[in-house]
């Protein structure tokens, strides 16, 4: 490792950044310096504005591609190297306005039942009945799990904050079996060798990318045609517990959520609520 490479995690780590977070900015870095053929202190300003651009119209970056990579590449200029550039200040990524993919309950307990091995069902279960991401599912520990007052502890989730979500009694059970499979002392969902053996001592969590498999071939053979991701969960979740008339500001503090606007993306996916929406306006519509 180069001495700027570390130097520019150790102040991402001073800045609070979380160990992805990190990951994904010297990442960013590296992949610059990769496209010119050149080390980090010889990329001029020129360099930058032909880098993005290249991004934005040969790469077709998305968003949030683009976004990692100017947040990264800003951050080691400004804060590592201390060398500004007023070219970072017009980079502004482009603006989407998608709607993330929702499975309907039926769909979500169609893709559960097609997956065969018990510790991938139980963790995508888990992660579609707590609103849970990918990494928070796989790293769920012993100690977060309060079967007392029925709550799951998310730890140091996205923006480093802790959280509570509900924890479904079925869903409970589910883990309480899971667990006996293999009686880790650390972890709900160990790692296991090839043979899915040796879970009992396993000194990590499953893998993220072992999930998205069983994940993708369940989505395969149930039929779903949809771009469904492991993710696409946690929106269903998030909107089938709007469906059933949850309050917004509490599936804002349960998914972890900074901004009610960020939650309130899920009102345009909502069934139920097109339909009591549609319902009051012909009911308005009458009375004229």
């Amino acid at each position: 490792m180069t001495p700027l490479r570390q130097r520019m995690i150790e102040d991402l780590q001073l800045k609070g950044y979380s160990g992805s977070t990190q990951t994904l900015y010297v990442s960013a870095v590296r992949q610059l310096c990769e496209h010119f053929g050149k080390t980090p202190g010889k990329i001029t300003e020129e360099d930058l504005r032909v880098y993005f651009l290249h991004g934005k119209n040969v790469k077709k970056w998305s968003r949030s591609t683009s976004t990692v990579a100017l947040c990264g590449i800003k951050f080691f200029y400004e804060n590592t190297i201390k060398r500004p550039w007023p070219t970072l200040l017009f980079i502004r990524p482009g603006h989407e306005k998608k709607l993330p993919i929702v499975l309907s309950r039926d769909e979500v307990h169609a893709l559960l039942s097609h997956i065969r091995l018990l510790r991938y069902r139980v963790c995508l279960t888990t992660i579609y009945s707590c609103g849970l991401r990918l990494s928070e599912g796989t790293h769920l520990k012993i100690e977060d799990i309060d079967s007392a007052r029925g709550f799951i502890c998310v730890r140091q989730s996205k923006g480093n904050k802790d959280r509570n979500v509900p924890l479904p009694p079925k869903t409970l059970n589910l883990l309480r079996d899971q667990w006996k499979t293999h009686k880790n002392k650390v972890w709900i969902f160990p790692s296991a060798d090839r043979g899915g053996q040796n879970m009992t001592n396993a000194s990590t969590p499953l893998s993220k990318s072992s999930v998205q498999s069983a994940f993708r071939s369940a989505l395969k053979s149930t039929g779903i045609n949809k771009k469904a991701s492991v993710h696409t969960l946690r929106h269903s979740w998030a909107t089938h517990l709007l469906e059933a008339g949850i309050n917004l500001r509490l599936i804002q503090a349960w998914l972890g959520h900074s901004s009610p606007a960020t939650t309130s993306v899920y009102t345009h996916l909502t069934e139920k609520a097109k339909t009591v929406a549609i319902k009051s306006i012909h009911e308005l519509m009458d009375d004229l």
